[in-house]
């Protein structure tokens, strides 16, 4: 259906879906009311805990391949050594020492520490196409809850944009069901997976089976799948799945965010446990705020009959522009048996291939180089 002449310019895409023309935007967190007025909202949270919403008036099925939500521009990125990091090797690898110390004290069981990467683009240009990127990373790391929102900012809406290449579930809402898949444990390959990497499982799972409780019926919260091993460009990931049926007073779209997001956020798998201990020692090690990365980024439908559907990935494998700056960050999850080395190592496995795709030489330099520290 054609949007209407008050729409404002927008886009958003996810799997299966296209929207354009922004109709209303709403801080989530501040009004979670005005999320019950039905329609397709696509919905992008910040780590530090805000969660915006933008409705949008035209919405239409889409192929998967048509992630441009409206056709791709050619993305013009920075140069691969243009990319700065918020934590070079040497401070990363103190801080990693820093969060072993802290579960040596009894304070944290496992924190994710991360860091973030930051290329400037040419000041004053238009804003770069994020379909444009969205396009490069499908063709070069398809994932399964790839993404994107880009609105212009207004006089009463500030804007986003932001592109996914998330391969992780933070939440799904469907039929009374809500499900979360978080990732814990990472390798090159299935061989390179360590005890240490299912222990760092298993942890996280718990912590996701608790967080979900708080708004499930009680005795329904499973672990539906523990330990799988799955396979994205480049790497392999350890993934556990756990569901349950949503408490009978949390079904309504404001609930999503006053009770679900409340239980839930930030997404534990990059968080740490316990959470609350593990935001602490977060805040005190990390230098830059993380925003749309580790936050959430996703979309949820509202039904004229009350009924809701979310689909909720975790802001990983996530690039966000802002202030001629493109920005993208990558962590990992540190225990007891963490080597500081092998942390490292695994934060720039995570973000090489991203970063080379998002780089002004593109896919010809996904096998180059580590990103620098």
């Amino acid at each position: 259906m054609p949007a209407p002449s008050s729409s404002r310019p927008g886009r958003a895409w996810f799997a299966g879906v296209r929207a354009s023309g922004v109709v209303a935007h709403v801080d989530v967190r501040a009004d979670p009311t005005a999320l019950a007025t039905p329609g397709w909202w696509a919905l992008v949270g910040t780590f530090e805990g805000r969660v915006e919403a933008w409705r949008f008036a035209d919405v239409r099925p889409a192929p998967d391949a048509d992630v441009a939500a409206g056709g791709p521009g050619e993305w013009h990125g920075p140069a691969r050594d243009a990319w700065t990091t918020s934590l070079g090797r040497d401070a990363y690898v103190a801080a990693v020492q820093r969060v072993r110390d802290h579960v040596r004290e009894g304070d944290v069981y496992q924190a994710n520490l991360c860091r973030v990467l930051s290329a400037p683009l040419p000041a004053g240009a238009a804003a770069p196409d994020a379909g444009a990127l969205a396009a490069r990373l499908a063709a070069g790391n398809p994932a399964p809850y790839a993404g994107g929102v880009h609105v212009p900012a207004s006089d009463d809406d500030p804007g986003c944009w932001v592109v996914t290449a998330s391969p992780e579930l933070f939440l799904r809402i469907q039929d009374g069901t809500l499900t979360s898949a978080p990732i814990k444990g990472t390798a090159a390959t299935a061989g390179g997976l360590s005890p240490k990497d299912r222990a760092e499982n298993v942890m996280i799972t718990d912590l996701v089976r608790n967080d979900l409780q708080r708004v499930c019926r009680p005795g329904t919260v499973r672990v539906a799948r523990l330990l799988d091993v799955e396979e994205h460009p480049g790497l392999v990931h350890l993934v556990s799945t756990v569901t349950g049926d949503l408490a009978d007073g949390v079904r309504s779209a404001p609930d999503l965010v006053a009770r679900v997001l409340d239980a839930t956020y930030p997404p534990g798998s990059v968080s740490g446990a316990p959470k609350s201990s593990a935001l602490r020692l977060i805040d005190a090690l990390e230098p830059v705020p993380r925003g749309p990365y580790c936050g959430l980024v996703g979309w949820v439908r509202v039904g004229r009959d009350g009924d809701v559907r979310a689909e909720l990935a975790v802001g990983i494998r996530t690039f966000w522009w802002a202030d001629d700056v493109l920005r993208f960050g990558t962590g990992a999850g540190i225990t007891w048996h963490s080597d500081p080395a092998a942390e490292w190592a695994e934060t720039e496995l995570k973000a090489s291939r991203l970063v080379a795709l998002a780089s002004s030489d593109g896919p010809a330099a996904v096998d180059g180089p580590p990103v620098a520290g």
